[in-house]
C-alpha cells in the first residue's frame, strides 16, 4: 500500500493498492470522520480507480474547495499514472 498526503482535508493521508487492471484492492484513511472514511473504504474496494475519480472529483468540504472524497480521486489520478 502507497500512502499520498493530502491538502486541507481532516485526513492526513490516503493508503491506496490497486491491482494491474486500476480496480482498488485496499484503501486506508488516516484521520479523518472516522464513520465517513470507514464508509468509503467499504463502498471503493472492488471498484475501478477511473470509476471513482468520476464519481467523487470535485466534492467539497466545509467551502475547502476539497474533501476527504475528492482528495482521494485526485490520488488515484496520481496512482494510475504511476
Amino acid at each position: 500500500m502507497k500512502f499520498f498526503k493530502t491538502k486541507g482535508v481532516c485526513a492526513s493521508e490516503i493508503g491506496i493498492e490497486l491491482d494491474e487492471n486500476n480496480i482498488v484492492k485496499d484503501i486506508k484513511f488516516v484521520g479523518g470522520c472516522h464513520g465517513n472514511t470507514q464508509g468509503l473504504e467499504h463502498l471503493i474496494v472492488g471498484e475501478k480507480a477511473e470509476t471513482i475519480i468520476i464519481k467523487l472529483q470535485g466534492i467539497n468540504c466545509k467551502n475547502r474547495g476539497t474533501s476527504c472524497p475528492d482528495q482521494l480521486s485526485q490520488i488515484l489520478k496520481l496512482a494510475t499514472t504511476d
